[in-house]
């Protein structure tokens, strides 16, 4: 299953594009997070031609992290360049890795119109996509954005040879966001934080660390174990 992921989308006629762009190439699990102008949004339903009749509803979410909670594996598409270690990816390879990567569920994440994906947005996914681009004039409206990434995912959905079955069963975004907020609350109590001005960054980072490798369900709960184990060491008399 793959997903589109709309970031505080802010035109209806953006949405529209994107849904029809999506019917277009065989795609159906649109998720909007936070539109500016609310749902259902006529503008959109006008700009998306019928789409809309021939897939399942959007679903609506207040914040990212409720969008992807079962997600599996995430690219975040952006044009600039970010001081994070991620994989990054052309359009074509990102359609490439995310059809090998059978039995997980993949997002593909855009940002606003006007901003485009925050670095706090950028931080939850896995990996980046950039489009080149002239670099002069770099950015691309949304709706054309979701088009070639849907092009490039429905080229590749027959050409790529299914992996062989992974051994261990990949973490959702629900169990990693479970362990990271586990692992802050920790790091808080031990006054790792100790400039608060730098928190956000040191977070941001520290999330960079676990979100940029797929780690599999069986790797979370041992992660989770240690925290365990430390939080028990401490309290040992």
């Amino acid at each position: 299953m793959t997903a589109i992921i709309l970031c505080n989308p802010q035109m209806g006629e953006n949405i529209g594009a994107a849904a029809r762009a999506m019917q277009n190439f065989g795609l159906n699990d649109l998720r909007l997070v936070n539109p500016r102008d609310g749902w259902p949004n006529e503008s959109a339903i006008r700009m998306a031609s019928g789409a809309f009749d021939s897939m399942p509803t959007p679903t609506i979410y207040d914040t990212l992290e409720d969008a992807i909670t079962d997600l599996h594996y995430i690219f975040a598409t952006t044009a600039r360049t970010r001081d994070m270690v991620k994989s990054c990816f052309t359009p074509e390879e990102a359609a490439n890795e995310s059809h090998k990567k059978t039995n997980q569920n993949i997002g593909i994440l855009f940002g606003a119109e006007r901003t485009g994906l925050l670095n706090e947005e950028i931080a939850l996914a896995q990996a980046i996509i950039t489009i080149p681009t002239n670099p002069n004039f770099s950015s691309l409206n949304l709706g054309q954005s979701v088009l070639l990434m849907a092009y490039e995912w429905s080229k590749h959905s027959n050409q790529v040879t299914p992996a062989v079955e992974q051994e261990q069963t990949p973490a959702t975004q629900k169990d990693i966001t479970a362990f990271l907020k586990r692992l802050e609350s920790d790091l808080e109590e031990g006054r790792f934080f100790r400039e608060e001005n730098l928190k956000p960054t040191m977070v941001k980072n520290i999330q960079n660390i676990f979100t940029r490798n797929n780690l599999t369900e069986q790797e979370v709960r041992t992660l989770q174990g240690i925290l365990s184990a430390l939080r028990g060491n401490k309290t040992r008399k």
